[in-house]
């Protein structure tokens, strides 16, 4: 494997190589999604930015990074990247936008959350999807030992998927007792705040209201079960402490738990929504538009991580295993990242199962920034108040198509393949390619998902805001 330093240097060779028409990609940059199927006129013009510094949170979907600097993906574009960790999501987001960081391993909902205003307002943008699954839901071993007799058993074991369905009797004894039930996400506008959400509610358990309009942020309002915001380095001591009872977390915090011995993973993100959007690559607008060449081949070393990350079934994992063990990167026992990364899950210590696409990085269009993923984060943002008012379907795809730019990734894609290093087959038909995955129903509640239906599908849950309603 091709290592290299993370100190920045030049290549004066390289910069003459590269000396090309800049100009044809900065215009089609600008002209933005209505170039998705044009060809690429020249190939991309020398980085504008080559020494770049990237934000990431230490969990294993930040691997494509990873991969991309220590494969020297990033170097082969002319770039010199150095990877920085960052304390949690609130942190990583505002080094972006000051600045500081030129881009970062994001939460999905991110991008879109500061585009439209809740919380930090910046427009940032989404050239490339980082994941999908790679999450799961653990909950106290006491709560787990309350949970059981509501589980079905087969050959001793648990069927799953666990509902929640089978902790609303613990939440029910736990409210009789006066007391609060209490489990922990890692940001408000998270994946996990979404999936948590999704599988209380699937499972009668409302998981509260947020309430900007009134002040209200701490999305508690009328719950069953409080949701509160913990780090993810920092959920299974949160958990062993006991100011917790369960979280929903990325991986390896989850299997983190099961070693421990503290907690037991009940579900993970896959059986909730097979084959969910999860991560994604974010900068600021601004930095796309003054630096379309250095974008795109951030974007192209990326993709030709991804790729490696899943080719030729996972047989690159255990390798990606043990960078990610190290204290720069995840910083975890390579025993505990291996146990999701390499195509298995442990839930009850013991219990591992096969789970070949918990962690998957490429395959299935992963990378792609699907319109339609955008459009699910921004209805259930307003399905639980964090937009406190109805918005148009319009509404719905103007923002998508403000935050996340298939466009820029149809350059990249293409330019590897005219390169060489990638077939057009792995990509989706960028002549025909809409933005919009098929109607999605394999969640766990059985509702199908229409991403150009998005005031339909708010409409159809028995948890939720409808229509004017507001938290």
């Amino acid at each position: 494997m091709k290592k290299m330093n993370n100190a920045p240097h030049y290549k004066t060779s390289r910069r003459s190589f590269l000396k090309k028409s800049s100009l044809a990609i900065g215009l089609a940059v600008a002209l933005g999604t209505s170039l998705i199927s044009m060809p690429i006129l020249a190939k991309t013009g020398e980085p504008e930015k080559e020494e770049l510094k990237f934000g990431f949170i230490k969990l294993t979907d930040m691997a494509p990074l990873a991969i991309a600097l220590e494969n020297g993906y990033f170097e082969d574009e002319g770039l010199y990247v150095k990877l920085e960790a960052q304390a949690n999501w609130k942190v990583l987001l505002d080094g972006v936008i000051d600045g500081q960081l030129d881009g970062a391993h994001m939460l999905a909902g991110q991008p879109l959350a500061a585009t439209i205003g809740f919380g930090t307002k910046a427009h940032i943008v989404t050239p490339l999807s980082m994941d999908l699954n790679g999450n799961g839901i653990t909950v106290s071993n006491t709560v787990w030992e309350k949970m059981k007799p509501h589980l079905e058993m087969k050959d001793g074991k648990p069927v799953h998927p666990i509902k929640a369905d089978a902790l609303k009797p613990v939440v029910d004894a736990y409210k009789d007792e006066g007391k609060p039930f209490k489990m922990g996400m890692v940001f408000p506008v998270s994946t996990h705040n979404y999936e948590l959400r999704y599988w209380l509610a699937a499972g009668g358990l409302n998981p509260g209201y947020y309430a900007p309009s009134k002040g209200d942020i701490k999305g508690q309002l009328q719950a069953d079960v409080q949701l509160s915001v913990t780090p993810p380095p920092q959920m299974p001591s949160t958990l062993e402490a006991g100011t917790i009872d369960g979280y929903c977390v990325g991986e390896p915090w989850n299997q983190q738990a099961v070693f421990k011995g503290i907690g037991v993973p009940v579900i993970t993100d896959y059986e909730i929504w097979k084959n969910n959007p999860e991560k994604v690559f974010g900068m600021t607008k601004e930095f796309t538009e003054k630096n379309p060449n250095t974008t795109i081949r951030v974007v192209k070393a990326m993709i030709r991580a991804a790729k490696w990350l899943d080719e030729d079934n996972n047989k690159n994992r255990m390798e990606a295993v043990k960078i990610l063990a190290k204290p720069n990167y995840v910083g975890a026992d390579k025993d505990v990242i291996a146990n999701s990364m390499t195509g298995t899950f442990e839930y009850e210590k013991g219990d591992k199962r096969e789970v070949p696409d918990f962690n998957v990085f490429f395959r299935y269009n992963a990378t792609y920034p699907y319109y339609s993923d955008a459009i699910w984060y921004l209805t259930q943002m307003r399905r639980w108040g964090q937009i406190d008012e109805k918005k148009s379907d319009e509404w719905y795809m103007d923002t998508a198509k403000k935050v996340y730019d298939p466009a820029l990734y149809a350059l990249a894609a293409k330019e590897l393949i005219e390169e060489g290093k990638m077939k057009a087959d792995e990509f989706p038909d960028f002549e025909t390619e809409t933005g919009f995955k098929p109607p999605q129903s394999e969640f766990i509640d059985g509702v199908t998902f229409d991403g150009s239906k998005p005031n339909e599908y708010i409409e159809s849950f028995k948890i939720g805001l409808k229509a004017d309603d507001k938290g």
